[in-house]
This record gives structure tokens, sequence and C-alpha cells, in this order.
């Protein structure tokens, strides 16, 4: 691959990267420098003068993740160096970025990861079609034929992609759908948080870095919406580098790229991010150049403003009322044909999947306290309720339980107005919608958090379902306030998304070549926080405004959208609670007995180890059933090049371990079983078969080396077979005693050759299970390349052996990680305990068997 990298990147191409890049930035900074000043003059006005508009009623958690992790676990992903499929352990901190490690025992050791995604600009997909067909789009002109094979063969049909236009791709695949679904959600949340923008706090930063990027599209001609302002400044200004500098490149490039189709466009990936990351180191140093200077020259800028803010907004409002004569006449006639028909389409198509969406959250709140209630009733401790607590405190950034909100705005749809207005896609607000629900289920939990806390302190005993609903309700009012509020904000501002880039390009050519001549009406002194830019768009949005609140207003009236009238108002309505908002964040586990986690890590001198171990994760770990299809080839898989991948399914052959059942694994997931424990005995055809190695039970994710662990185990059942042949050769040796002794010598050699034959073949027996001393003891076992077993004591290897058949191969091991555990998990659990109890009833009873056996002797 580096080989590939340095012979298409060489060092004219590699100055063209840097010209371009260097450009635009120069470009960027002069445009961030003049906004840097007028977002400071903005900020200091509006301190101090104020704003109006409604109070939230809700309470906000200024730290919510703190010492938590959204989810950690393991699944195969797909090496580019060797093209092969390896086991890997992901773990997602509260930055939602993805951290991938060797093993469990890497993390637990606080190594650093092989890797870790940033998620910004990346799109999650759950099937090779998806992918195959974004794909096709990278190479304009070099297109795949229907059937033909891709340059990646999936180890299972549950893969997981994560796709970016530029940086390059990863490749994941798990073994049942439900890990699948619950992948894809922890995926798409790590996407849409890194999406979310910059910081709304920087009050000054922010807002001049995005109207830097937003003048310099619109004076390349780019005046729509765009999906790729994600992620930090430097990743922003590398995709809007990109952008042009990317289709420049793959002209001089792609025509030299050699080899078949697929493999065109795979290497084509790889140089792609090279570029993509040259681009990016650039941009990530001049922007910080830029940032610097303008902080450095912040002072004296400040002083000027303070002393002169009365000046500085006269001569603003005189220049904007020479440019509102001239804009607002032709603004007023776009306005009229071009925006007022659409506007409330637009709407109804915004607020239908958005209302659905809160509506979603007003009802998996609810639904939660329910449940806590029910729980309660029989068991109402203080403990009990900790633990409830503990689990819905996080509620809002779990996945899996926030996915079915989430899907309800995925529905959301502009089809027929995108081309019109320039919308390059939906997403931009499904994405802001989704964070804003939820923003607001966090906000109402961490309210009953506070009302709920306070409602306990100093009484013993109470009713805690009484005092739930008490909180419960009053939350919920508080709820349908705030979603309210927020919705007419979002709808506000999705509105100016869409037509204020629409009336700028239109109204372009016809003022911004007199726009100019007003800047000689702006005093010197003045001119850095006065543009003539900025105050012709602000004409512009205040003359679009009154239509979109009027819209806005008689949208609110129909009962159908759940919304408040802008009349009512609440303000300071309920101060006492807002007092209980400077109250720290409350810790449920250790306030109502429930600090296991620290103390289990107290035993470990590493405090970073500690500190792992403590963190609480939101996400329960994923467990898999028992029927699940098991993947034979678990630690790496080789796939076949391009060339040689087969248009037929390649079927996978898959050893037996010490006791597990025997079955045939394909690429598709479907599994054939196979007679009793024989193995697959079909000498291989010409397809080119996988790679295979030895799957390994969910505790190889703790240790260090499997074949030690494997071999003491065997060694052992052979000393145990050994001695029970002793004792069968001495009974013989007594058989001819007496007639009675004959009999009780034949009933023994008769249990002796079930045990043989149970040993054989287990799989003949009626039990899933067999006890230690009827394990094989030729039994073939393999070395595995990746994942290894943990170092455990002797009489763990037993039991793990013996339950090795019910545990998936990847199957993480789990640790205490007070997260919620989703029905599929607890009913998995149930099965699996059930399992183990109805063998050890019939080992039970077999042994109880032998022993009157022995009696009788």
């Amino acid at each position: 691959m580096g080989d590939l990298i340095s012979t298409h990147l060489d060092e004219a191409k590699r100055e063209i990267i840097t010209a371009r890049t260097g450009e635009l930035m120069g470009e960027f900074g002069r445009l961030y420098e003049q906004q840097y000043a007028v977002a400071l003059f903005n900020k200091m006005r509006f301190d101090i003068e104020g704003g109006g508009g409604p109070q939230n009623q809700l309470l906000h958690r200024k730290v919510p993740l703190k010492n938590k992790s959204i989810f950690s676990g393991a699944l195969f992903q797909y090496l580019e160096e060797n093209k092969k499929w390896r086991n890997r352990f992901l773990f997602i901190p509260d930055s939602y970025n993805i951290n991938f490690y060797e093993n469990k025992q890497a993390y637990d050791r606080g190594l650093h990861p092989k890797g870790t995604i940033i998620c910004a600009g990346y799109r999650v997909l759950t099937s090779m079609e998806e992918y195959l067909e974004l794909l096709n789009t990278s190479l304009p002109g070099v297109k795949a034929k229907v059937g033909s094979s891709p340059f990646l063969k999936c180890a299972t049909q549950f893969p997981l992609i994560l796709w970016h236009p530029y940086a390059r791709h990863y490749y994941f695949c798990v073994v049942t759908e439900k890990e699948q679904q619950k992948w894809n959600a922890v995926f798409q949340d790590c996407v849409r948080h890194t999406n979310n923008g910059l910081p709304e706090e920087c009050k000054v930063q922010t807002p001049a870095f995005t109207d830097a990027v937003r003048l310099y599209r619109q004076a390349h001609g780019h005046y729509g919406t765009w999906e790729m302002m994600c992620g930090t400044p430097p990743q922003i200004l590398a995709n809007l580098v990109m952008e042009t500098l990317l289709p420049e490149m793959r002209d001089l490039i792609a025509p030299k790229l050699k080899g078949k189709m697929h493999e065109r466009q795979r290497n084509w990936i790889l140089i792609s991010d090279a570029v993509y990351g040259l681009v990016q180191s650039q941009t990530q140093a001049q922007y910080e150049a830029v940032v610097q200077s303008c902080e450095a020259g912040r002072p004296p800028l400040e002083t000027t403003i303070r002393t002169d803010m009365d000046q500085i907004i006269t001569s603003k409002e005189h220049v904007t009322s020479k440019i509102r004569t001239l804009v607002l006449p032709k603004a007023e006639k776009l306005l009229k044909v071009s925006i007022q028909p659409y506007i409330s389409s637009i709407l109804d198509a915004l607020m239908e999947p958005t209302s659905r969406g809160f509506f979603e959250v007003r009802d998996l709140f609810f639904r939660e306290l329910v449940d806590m209630s029910k729980n309660l009733l029989n068991d109402g401790n203080k403990e009990k309720l900790g633990e409830h607590m503990e689990k819905i405190s996080m509620l809002a950034f779990h996945p899996v339980k926030m996915q079915s909100c989430y899907e309800k705005v995925e529905t959301l749809s502009l089809e027929g107005l995108q081309q019109r207005f320039d919308v390059s896609s939906p997403s931009v607000f499904v994405q802001r919608a989704q964070i804003l629900m939820r923003e607001q289920m966090d906000d109402a939990v961490y309210t009953f958090e506070q009302l709920l806390h306070q409602s306990l302190e100093g009484q013993e005993q109470e009713d805690f379902c009484k005092t739930i609903q008490r909180c419960q309700d009053r939350v919920i009012k508080k709820f349908d306030y705030d979603s309210s509020t927020v919705r007419k904000k979002f709808f506000r501002e999705a509105l100016l998304q869409i037509f204020i880039p629409y009336m700028l390009k239109q109204l372009s050519p016809s003022c911004s070549a007199e726009l100019p001549h007003f800047q000689e009406l702006i005093f010197e002194d003045f001119s850095r926080f006065i543009l003539v830019e900025n105050i012709s768009e602000e004409v512009v949005l205040h003359t679009v405004m009154k239509d979109i609140m009027m819209a806005v207003k008689e949208a609110a009236v129909q009962r159908r959208h759940n919304l408040y009238r802008d009349s009512i108002v609440l303000t300071n309505s309920d101060p006492n609670l807002h007092l209980l908002g400077e109250n720290p964040p409350i810790d449920w586990a250790e306030e109502y007995g429930g600090g296991q986690e620290e103390m289990d890590g107290e035993n470990t001198g590493d405090p970073e180890v500690q500190k792992r171990r403590r963190m609480k994760q939101v996400v329960s770990m994923i467990q898999i059933e028992g029927n699940a299809p098991v993947l034979p080839n678990e630690s790496c898989l080789e796939v076949p090049a391009a060339d040689n991948i087969p248009e037929e399914e390649t079927a996978v052959r898959s050893d037996t371990s010490l006791s597990q059942k025997s079955e045939k694994q394909v690429p598709n997931g479907t599994k054939e079983d196979v007679n009793k424990n024989a193995v697959d005995d079909k000498p291989p055809t010409n397809r080119s078969i996988l790679k295979e190695e030895e799957s390994t039970e969910e505790s190889s994710l703790q240790g260090t080396d499997s074949t030690s662990a494997i071999d003491c185990a065997i060694q052992e059942i052979e000393k145990a077979v050994q001695e029970e042949e002793h004792e069968v050769r001495t009974q013989k040796t007594a058989e001819s005693s007496s007639s009675k002794e004959e009999t009780a010598a034949e009933e023994v050699k008769a249990i002796s050759n079930c045990e043989e034959g149970a040993r054989l073949n287990p799989a003949d027996t009626n039990k899933d299970t067999i006890s230690s001393t009827e394990k094989p003891s030729d039994s073939p076992v393999r070395e595995v390349e990746a994942v290894t077993p943990s170092d455990q004591q002797e009489n763990h290897i037993m039991a793990s052996t013996q339950d090795s058949h019910t545990e998936n191969p990847i199957a993480p091991s789990q640790h205490d990680d007070r997260g919620f555990q989703s029905p599929t998990n607890e009913a998995a659990e149930e099965e699996h305990k059930a399992g183990k109890e109805e063998c050890n009833d019939s080992e039970t009873g077999e042994d109880a068997g032998k022993g009157e056996s022995m009696d009788h002797q």
C-alpha cells in the first residue's frame, strides 16, 4: 500500500495539493479575520443589551457523560494490509470516536488503540448493495457490471460499513442480525454526534468560522446547504479543499491505475484517503495560525467596541437604511413570487416527522418510568430504586433505546423542493432534529432526577410509586412546553436555511455590484465591525422572517402539531426547580449502595486501569443466544482477491472443539446439521476456500495463551480416563471369584462401554453437555492465531470447556458496565441458565445411577 501511495502521489502532485490548500486557506483567512471582528461586536452588544425569548422549563445537565462510555464489544474487521478478517475489540468513549484494539486484554492494560475512527462525514451502511452503489460513483466511467464480484468478500451476511466520500472506508461484520442492529444504532449515534457542528458556547469563533465558510462557498457559486459542514474546523476546511481538489487529482491519477475494475476502485479509495490526510494536516496548522492571530488582536478590538459602541450602532443603522432601499423592493418581489407559495408545504414536510419523533421521546420517557414503578411495587427499597435510576439517567444517550425516536424523523423528505431551493439532502435537518430530541430527553431525565432526589431526602419509608408519579407528571408538563419551543425554533431555522441561500443567489446579480459603494458611508475606524455584505443578508433575512414567523404561528394554532402558542410564555414559573440545577450530579449507584465498580478497581495499582474499570457503560454488552450460528474462522479470515472470488457461495468447513456441536457454516450465514460429531470429510473443491481456524469461547477475550489452557484441560481428562480404565481392569480380575462378582463386573463393563461411547461420540447422548470424565482425550485441537483464552484457575477451565458450545466466539466478555440490558439479552441469559440447570440435573441423575450400581457390586 505504501508503494501505491508513493507511486501515484509523487512530488509534483504533492506540490499541487499544497498549492490548492494554501490558496483556499489564504482566502478563508481573510474572510475569517473580517467575520471575527463582526462576531466580537455582536457578542459584546448582545451582552450589554440582552435578548428576550422564552425560558426553558427543564434543567440542563452540564456534563452528561462524565465517567461514562457509550459501548464496547468485539466484532470482525477487514484489514486492508493483508486482506483478512480479524477479531477486534471496539471501545467508544464519551467523545464518540471509535477506538479499536487487538483484543480486550490490550484495552484492559491501557495500551494505545490500533486505530481511531473520527466519524464526522461518514455514513453507516448495512448491505454490500448500498456500498457498491456508492462505490461506483467514486471513479466516473468505471462502473461495475451487474453480478460482478467485489474486491471485498464478507465473512457473514451481516456487514457494517463506514463510508466516507474522501477518507478510507471501514468494514466490519457480525454473526447475528440483532448484533447488526445494535452496532448500527451505536455507529449511527457516533456519526450523528460528530456531525452536530461546532460548539455554540464559543460566541465569537463559531459564528466567525461558519460565516467565513458560507461566504467562501457563495463566492464560488455554492449557495445551498452543505452536507460536509461537519466535524472540527480543520476537518470542515479539508472537506472544502477536497470538494475542488479531488476531481483534479482524479483526472491526473485515474488513467494510470492498473488492474481490474474493483481493484482500481479500491486503490483509488486508498489514494483519496492519503490526499485527505495531507490536506487535513495542512488545514490544521494554518487554521490554528489564523485563530491565534485573531485572538492576539482581540484586546484592542474589545477596547474600541466598549468605547465607541453607540457610534458603531448609529453608523450601522444609517448604512442599513440605505441598503434597505436598494435590496428590499427586489427581495419582496422575489418573496411574493417564489417563496410564499412554498412555505406552508415545506413547513408541513418538516413538522410531521419531527413532531412524531418528539412524541416518541415523550412516550419512551413515560414508559421507562412506568416500568420502574411496576418493578418497585414488589421490592420497593432504595437499593432497587438506585439501580433503576442508574439506568434511566443515561436513557438519552442509549442509542438502541432512542432508535425508535430517531427513526420517526428519518422519514423526513423534501422531494420536489430540493432542486428548486438547492437543498443537497434532508439529512442536514434530520440529524439536527435528532440531536434536539436527545437533548430534550436528557433534560427531562435530569429534571426528573433532581425532583425525585429532593423528594426522597430525609424520608425513610415512602411509597416510591406515588413519588415517582408526582415527579413524572411535573416533568412531562415542562417537557411539553420545552419541546414546543424547541420545535418552533427548529422549524424557523430550517426554513431560513432553505430560503435565504436561494434568495441571495437570485438577488446577487442585481445587487452585488452596487454594495461596495455603501462602504464609503462607514467611518474607517468602524469599518472592521460593519460589513455591507453582512448588512445586505440581514435585510433579506428580516424580509422573509416575517412570513416564516406567521406560518409557524398558524401551525401552532392547529391542535394536531401539539405546539404552544407564542402568547403563552412561561418565565420564572418554577424558581425552586431552577435552584436544583446548581446541585452536583447525582450518583445513584454510590448513594444507594451500588458502588461495587470502585471496589473492583482498587486491587490494581495502575490508576488508568482503575479509571477504566470504574467507567460505567451506557449500552450493555452484546450477548449471543445459544442457538446463534457460530462463525468458524474467528481470529483471522483470509479473503480471496477479486479475480479469485467465485460467483457461487463458497462453503466453509469447521472442525469441532472439545465439546462443541459440529456444524457446517457457509458464508451467507446458513448452517447444516452434521450427523452427530462427525467432521465434514468432503474433499476441497477447486474453489477458493477460506482459511480455517479454531473458534474460541467468550472467555478467550481475556487471557493470554489458548493452547496452554486447553492442553491443561486435556491432560486432566486423559489422567481421569487412565484412572478409570485402571479401576475397570482391577474389577475384571476379581470377576472369577464368585458368580455375584461376575454379574457385578458385567454391569461395570457395560457402564464403562457406555462412557467410552459417550467420549467418542458425545452427540449420540441425549444431553447437550458431558462431564469432564466423558470428554475425549484425542479431540482435534488447533492453534488460534489472534484471540487467546484467559489465564484462569484450573477449576474454571473445566467449566468453560463444558459450556463452549453455547457461547459465541466473538462475544465480548462481560464486565460491570451498569448499562441497559435489552430484553433479547435477558432472554438469552435466562435460556443459558436454564440449560445449565438441566445439564446439572441430568448429570446428577447419572451420578446417582452409577452410585447404585457400585453399591450393588
